[in-house]
This record gives structure tokens, C-alpha cells and sequence, in this order.
């Protein structure tokens, strides 16, 4: 056990008395997203996270060896979603044959890594909890959200809309739950407290209405992006 997760451990023990933190669960959950009343083959992507009711702990701590990569290749972000811990970094590799300049000036985490070429990479640390929406400056077609989580319980759906959660101790928890889909005020509805106790491993069915949700941006200027030009710094290769 990593030493970060060993101190979570002895938190809860203090915190529910012998025995119970022990006691630390796996919980499933289970999502669908419906678009114009049918159902999606595809519900990957959604993440819910727990977040403990009355008792503050520290977010995991990041392992270096495990920082996630952003990748920049063939104009889109490859994964399109990443959760981290607060505090946490994710780095940004370019791996087109052109310049890119990531930013993000919308709520969650506000940077701007300039332009920077093919083979080279920039890392960015998430210190502010919340939802980062990611865009390039150059390809407007660009776009990736990072989540930054002050709990270790959280999980991201698979496709079929399966999610895993684990080593959830029992105790009250507020649940939260985003899809890049659905209308934030949608999302918000779904918030909710929940019990966790021993034996209960199953936390609930969420059916998630896909919206004509785009969210509109212009580049970290607030102008409308230029037509890509093939002479541009954006597109020659280094």
C-alpha cells in the first residue's frame, strides 16, 4: 500500500473507531445516456465522485511515475477526460508535426502554455478544485476537460456505463456526478448525499439526457479563431 493511502486508512480509523475503516468497500454504480429518448451503445466518460460529509482529508497524493499525458495528436486531445487529484499535474505532450498553444481560461484551472513545437511537451499542476475545460488556441476543433477532486473516491464510467469505485470506507458522502454531454444545471440535479455501510456496495442508476450541448469558446485573446493557414508557425513543421 502506497504510504498516502496508508495514512487515509489510519484517518478513517481514528476517525470511525477500530474495525470500521477496515471495513472499506467497492461500489458500483451504473450510467446511461439517452439522446432524443434512445439509448447510447456508448456511456463511457461520465465520472462520479464522493465526497465525505463532515471529516476533511488530504486529496491522494500524485505518485510521479503516474501523471497523466494530455496528447496532442492529429488535432484532438487523446484522452478527451482525465480526473486528478488537487494538487496533482497532467502533462501535455505535442506529438502532431505542427505548434499547439493549450490554455484554459474558464472555470477550474486557468493557464496558457504558449506555442510550443512537435516532440516537445509542457506540465501543468491542478491546484484548484473543480472542471477545467481545455482548448488550443491555434485548432478551434480542440477540446479535452480535466477534473480536479479534493476525495481518492471517484471513478469514470466504461462503455457499457459501469463504474468502479473503490476502497470506500462507510460514512455519509455528497455525490457528484459530470458528463461532458449533459447541461451543467442537469448535472447539478443529480447531486445528493448517500450512506455507505457495510454491505451496501451498489450506490445507484443514473440516466444521463445528452443536451445540444456545445460549449461555444473563442481563442485565450476572446476572438473569433483565425482560418488556419498553411504558412502559419501553427501548421509549418519545426
Amino acid at each position: 500500500m502506497h504510504s498516502s493511502g496508508y495514512c487515509r486508512l489510519l484517518v478513517w480509523a481514528v476517525v470511525l473507531g477500530p474495525g470500521l475503516a477496515l471495513a472499506q468497500a467497492t461500489l458500483k454504480a451504473r450510467v446511461e445516456v439517452n439522446r432524443g429518448g434512445h439509448r447510447l451503445k456508448d456511456a463511457s466518460n461520465a465520472v462520479i465522485w464522493l465526497t465525505p460529509i463532515g471529516i476533511t482529508l488530504d486529496p491522494p497524493r500524485q505518485v510521479a511515475s503516474e501523471i497523466p499525458r494530455l496528447v496532442q495528436k492529429n488535432k484532438q486531445f487523446h484522452p478527451s477526460l482525465i480526473v486528478v487529484p488537487v494538487g496533482g499535474k497532467v502533462e501535455f505532450p505535442n506529438h502532431d508535426p505542427f505548434f499547439h498553444n493549450v490554455f484554459s481560461l474558464f472555470e477550474g484551472e486557468r493557464f496558457d502554455l504558449g506555442l510550443y513545437e512537435s516532440g516537445t511537451t509542457r506540465f501543468v499542476q491542478f491546484d484548484k478544485r473543480g472542471i477545467s475545460y481545455i482548448f488550443c488556441n491555434i485548432h478551434a476543433e480542440m477540446s479535452a476537460v480535466i477534473i480536479a477532486v479534493d476525495t481518492p473516491y471517484y471513478g469514470i464510467s466504461d462503455e457499457r456505463g459501469e463504474i468502479t469505485l473503490p476502497r470506500v470506507p462507510p460514512g455519509r458522502y455528497e455525490l457528484q456526478l459530470f458528463h461532458t454531454s449533459v447541461a451543467p444545471d442537469k448535472l447539478r440535479a443529480l447531486n445528493r448525499e448517500i450512506t455507505i455501510t457495510e454491505g451496501n456496495s451498489f450506490i445507484g442508476s443514473f440516466s444521463l439526457s445528452e443536451s445540444d450541448l456545445h460549449l461555444a469558446h473563442r481563442n485565450k485573446y476572446g476572438r473569433d479563431y483565425d482560418r488556419p493557414d498553411p504558412d502559419s508557425p501553427a501548421y509549418a513543421r519545426p
